[in-house]
């Protein structure tokens, strides 16, 4: 940096501290914390052009530090640089592209799987819930926004992708290829249990998944199934109206959540006798990969105390989040509203937590290593001897045993 580029960035930075120390004496009101950060930000940066060891690339500085705010709120929420912003607009905006079929979030500063949906290209490489995406096509994801790594994931049909992937109980990232293919939408997975036990699974609350979920509902009922086990473990992608519409089926009165934020008025979602379809007793699978839609469908149905969740704490994703341009090109991705538990519980901060836990044993835990965080196979129902399944048919068949016993 020459002696001349460094004198505008002092300068600059002494501008900035006086504006925001005018601002404070004379505008000292609820933003106080707003212009004592401003302060601070502004002699950090003093120091860094002035102080560190060599001379620094400031734009590469003030570039890290816009991903350090963002990435200090949540997963979800991410700054893109004018030029990763302009790439965005311009992948987002080419619907040629395919999707791999994964829900995405962030841990440890890295891009982490979710879920992958059944029989889609990610599924067929290989990627389980729990992965760690260390790279994407080279490019390390380490503070890379959740689009961003969307857009790297898709492509043209017949194109592939290469992943390196940090798995539980392997040392090493391994690489695998994700080949683009035309999939089909996922499916719902029926299946019919222990006496009058019906068995639903839920991939993806996409467009239309309420309307089957309703039709499948009343086909178990003239079938002469009296319970019911919803399945909603690695399931995380789709449209939370969807899960609303879902959780009406199975509530006569009480919310289903509620959303809102610092700048989004309240909204309350409430059940509507109407609209119910099932009756009978029912328990709901969750795990670590069930986030976002089905999230707020499992905390509806345990908040109002209509069934079990039973399994494993939820990941904890369901949010809005708003695209924001800012002046020099650069973009914000931000949060601006959660979904709530009906006792008024934040989903994404806190997750949803089963009302009766169960974990894998040790033994189970060594045995998923190479699989998804539940065991579950593409397309078909779990094992018999899948712990979580187990407990959901022991509680409905303990219900049924009460409510004789009455």
């Amino acid at each position: 940096m020459s002696r001349l580029a460094k004198k505008i960035v002092l300068s600059l930075s002494v501008l900035v501290f006086a504006y925001v120390a005018i601002g404070y004496v004379m505008g000292k009101t609820a933003n106080d914390k707003t212009y004592r950060s401003l302060t601070v930000f502004s002699e950090v940066l003093e120091h860094i052009a002035h102080d560190y060891v060599e001379e620094p690339n400031l734009r590469q500085v003030s570039v890290g530090a816009m991903h350090g705010l963002l990435d200090s709120l949540d997963p979800q929420s991410s700054y893109l640089s004018p030029l990763e912003y302009a790439d965005y607009k311009k992948k987002v905006d080419d619907k040629s592209k395919d999707a791999v079929g994964v829900a995405l979030s962030k841990r440890f500063g890295y891009i982490v799987v979710v879920s992958v949906l059944p029989e889609s290209p990610a599924q067929k490489a290989g990627l389980h819930s729990g992965d760690i995406l260390e790279s994407i096509s080279g490019f390390t994801t380490h503070d890379m926004a959740i689009g961003q790594a969307q857009i790297l994931l898709s492509g043209n049909p017949e194109t592939s992708v290469r992943v390196s992937v940090i798995r539980r109980g392997h040392s090493e990232p391994q690489e695998l290829d994700i080949v683009h293919t035309k999939t089909a939408p996922p499916k719902l997975v029926e299946d019919r249990l222990e006496g009058d036990i019906a068995y639903l699974r839920v991939p993806a609350f996409d467009a239309g998944t309420a309307n089957q979920i309703r039709e499948k509902l009343v086909q178990f009922e003239k079938q002469g199934a009296h319970k019911l086990i919803l399945d909603l473990r690695d399931c995380a992608l789709g449209q939370i109206p969807e899960a609303v519409s879902t959780a009406q089926f199975f509530l006569n009165s009480g919310t289903i959540t509620t959303f809102h934020g610092q700048t989004v008025p309240p909204q309350t979602f409430s059940a509507d006798p109407a609209k119910v379809v099932w009756k009978q007793p029912m328990t709901v699978l969750i795990s670590g990969s069930t986030a976002g839609p089905a999230e707020v469908l499992a905390a509806a149905i345990a908040g109002n105390h209509r069934g079990d969740t039973v399994g494993d704490r939820t990941f904890g994703t369901a949010s809005e989040q708003r695209v924001i341009p800012l002046d020099d090109g650069a973009a914000l991705i931000l949060t601006v509203a959660n979904y709530f538990t009906p006792d008024g519980k934040s989903i994404p901060s806190e997750g949803v937590t089963p009302t009766v836990e169960v974990r894998p044993s040790p033994e189970d835990s060594a045995a998923l290593i190479d699989q998804d965080e539940t065991g579950l196979q593409p397309g078909k129902p779990p094992s018999p001897e899948d712990p979580v399944m187990k407990k959901a048919i022991e509680i409905l068949q303990g219900a049924a045993s009460q409510r004789r016993a009455a």
